[in-house]
């Protein structure tokens, strides 16, 4: 099998920036840092679980952060209605499930597209600019931010050890 997705290029954040370059640094960092984890793998490999009988795998990982692209950016800054990606009221965990028919491609695609579309929304705006979380929730972007960096982060602890099992390979 081909590998599925090509290293891309990483570029630290800047060590003295304003509050807005530095969050937008960090966060494109961990994008680019799952993005890496994923790179040159075959689907096979992209399919394959960290420890069974977990379903965590790096496909499901980078499905799951379209999803939560797609909810933190459109849904809820946004204000746009988008119906979720890969999870149903039966099946929450649904970018975790059904790998087997999941077409890898596309996965990459959506997940590309949601961080495309999330740049597009948050272009111009303020770091106090409000979003709505569940139609109540008052949230700032300043917030959301912050929380997509953790999330990235966690998430890409994950994907550390996940490629570690699949062909050794570590690093930050």
């Amino acid at each position: 099998m081909a590998a599925m997705t090509t290293s891309p290029e990483r570029t630290d954040p800047p060590y003295i920036a304003d509050e807005r370059t530095m969050l937008e640094s960090w966060l494109d960092f961990h994008r680019d840092t799952l993005a890496m984890k994923c790179a040159g793998l075959d689907e096979e490999q992209l399919r394959t679980a960290a420890a069974p009988p977990s379903d965590l795998t790096l496909l499901g990982l980078v499905r799951h952060m379209a999803g939560v692209e797609q909810g933190w950016f459109r849904t809820v800054f946004a204000g746009e209605d988008a119906p979720p990606l890969y999870l149903t009221e039966e099946d929450p965990d649904g970018e975790f499930h059904d790998l087997d028919r999941a077409d890898t491609a596309e996965a990459f695609a959506t997940w590309r597209a949601e961080i495309a579309h999330a740049r597009e929304v948050t272009r111009g705006r303020s770091l106090d600019d409000l979003g709505l979380r569940r139609g109540k929730d008052e949230v700032s972007l300043r917030w959301i931010y912050v929380h997509m960096i953790e999330e990235y982060a966690r998430h890409n602890g994950h994907a550390d050890l996940i490629r570690e099992r699949i062909d050794g390979v570590t690093g930050d």
